[in-house]
């Protein structure tokens, strides 16, 4: 039996920079077309959890999310707190990478990698 979950209703936003980070590395790598990103949280990190990003196939237990015309799944425990986090691509001074802004968040640390919900 299948609980894959599939919603029209974004669970995580991408910003179009980060949309467009993401399809730059799809194109510079083939393995990755048909791929999904995956983002979870694990725990570790100064403040307790830390996200994660990869490309990956889809489970039959995870929930499924549009993002533009990029799929992002997620398992139902990731999902949970990662629900209604805006993920944007930043590009700056001090450095490149993904950010996450998640308003489960009850603080997180300085470099923004980890935090505590």
């Amino acid at each position: 039996m299948s609980t894959l979950v599939e919603t029209n209703t974004p669970v995580v936003t991408l910003t179009d920079n980060a949309i467009a980070k993401l399809k730059a590395f799809i194109a510079a790598d083939a393995t990755l077309v048909g791929k999904s990103l995956r983002m979870y949280v694990q725990e570790g990190g100064c403040s307790g959890m830390e996200y994660g990003f990869g490309f990956d196939d889809q489970k039959e237990t995870d929930i499924v999310s549009a993002a533009g015309d990029l799929k992002v799944v997620m398992d139902p425990d990731s999902m949970k707190v990662l629900k209604g986090s805006v993920v944007d691509y930043v590009e700056s001074i001090e450095g490149e990478g993904f950010s996450v802004s998640n308003p489960n968040a009850s603080k997180s640390c300085g470099c923004g990698h980890s935090f505590h919900a």
